[in-house]
């Protein structure tokens, strides 16, 4: 008989819970690792995840647990939901017990401060795991509305095309769609820069900027996203893919997207503090700002949304002096 494919998910965010979801509705056993008691407790008694869905039941089948060893045992996935600047630690002590098999798949979009690594590259550095068993899942998926199952599609990328079609199957639903990719460093840097754009879309609207600045800001985000992934080597087809386009329109103009609401609370007046205090949860785009404008600049790559953003996080500039610089760029050829 045919066991189901079992995913070890770390850990119970936001995110990492509708992935969680997705799968354990896809037919894989999953487990999740939880960082503390009352919310593996309240997944396990009462099928909910307080935290962050307390209106939403969890399939009976998804269990919870706080212990790495045994969220990872006989796992064929390892699905990893944290802050992209916690994962190098979280690996260390999580390394130990990861399978000889199992393949590491990537939800994160951010870049390592300091190295200026993508997440697969720290999980390759981290645990000696080899590139064709990294995968990364990157799309339009916002997860209040994968909860709800809402339609939604994304983009499983693997150097290895039979892992990235075997997470296929175990994360397919029928209100998900997972399309499949070798294009790992396209789909992460879709990911990643796509969270500073919205920074910027959101600023355009606490300011009352209006629709077509948006536009502005999302295309022109598009065009330096690309610049940077394809000197890093990624096809530029998968920029104007799910893990491009796709996520940069939903993170961009949904008021679900934390890092839109971040940026519309600044454009409002508020400072990087105060909206840092005003927000639970971790806003990857505020802590990768730096770090892709640094990866940027080693390969020549000129970003001038990202660098006003950069600049703008850590008070180098006022508001004012930021919406003006982004309006005031020279004139040339689009193309």
């Amino acid at each position: 008989m045919h066991r189901s494919a079992r995913a070890a998910v770390f850990s119970a965010g936001s995110w990492g819970t509708a992935v969680a979801k997705v799968l354990a509705d896809a037919g894989t056993d999953v487990v999740v690792h939880a960082r503390r008691d009352e919310i593996a407790d309240a997944i396990n008694g009462t099928h909910r995840n307080p935290g962050y869905f307390p209106d939403i039941e969890l399939p009976a089948s998804l269990v919870a647990t706080t212990d790495p060893a045994v969220a990872l045992d006989g796992a064929d996935y390892l699905v990893l939901s944290i802050p992209a600047q916690s994962l190098r630690a979280g690996l260390k002590v999580w390394a130990p017990h990861i399978g000889r098999d199992t393949v590491i798949v990537s939800l994160m979009k951010g870049i390592e401060l300091g190295t200026g690594q993508r997440a697969s590259e720290v999980i390759a550095e981290a645990t000696g795991v080899p590139a064709d068993r990294i995968a990364v899942l990157s799309g339009p998926n916002l997860a209040r509305e994968v909860m709800d199952g809402k339609p939604a599609a994304a983009t499983v990328a693997c150097p290895d095309e039979d892992a990235a079609r075997r997470f296929q199957a175990a994360c397919h639903t029928p209100y998900f769609r997972p399309y499949t990719s070798t294009d790992v460093i396209g789909c992460e840097l879709g990911g990643a820069v796509k969270n500073v754009i919205a920074l910027a879309v959101g600023i355009a609207s606490g300011m009352g900027l209006g629709y077509n600045a948006a536009a502005m800001l999302i295309t022109r985000g598009l065009a330096e996203t690309t610049r940077l992934a394809v000197a890093l080597g990624a096809d530029p087809a998968t920029l104007a893919g799910l893990a491009g386009m796709g996520d940069m329109t939903a993170t961009c103009l949904s008021p679900l997207s934390r890092n839109r609401t971040f940026g519309t609370h600044l454009g409002r007046g508020m400072t990087v503090e105060q909206t840092t205090a005003a927000t639970r949860q971790t806003t990857e785009g505020v802590k990768s700002a730096e770090a892709i404008l640094s990866l940027a600049r080693v390969h020549g790559i000129d970003m001038p949304i990202t660098d006003i953003i950069s600049a703008l996080l850590h008070e180098d500039v006022t508001l004012d002096e930021a919406a003006a610089a982004l309006m005031q760029r020279p004139p040339k050829p689009e193309r």
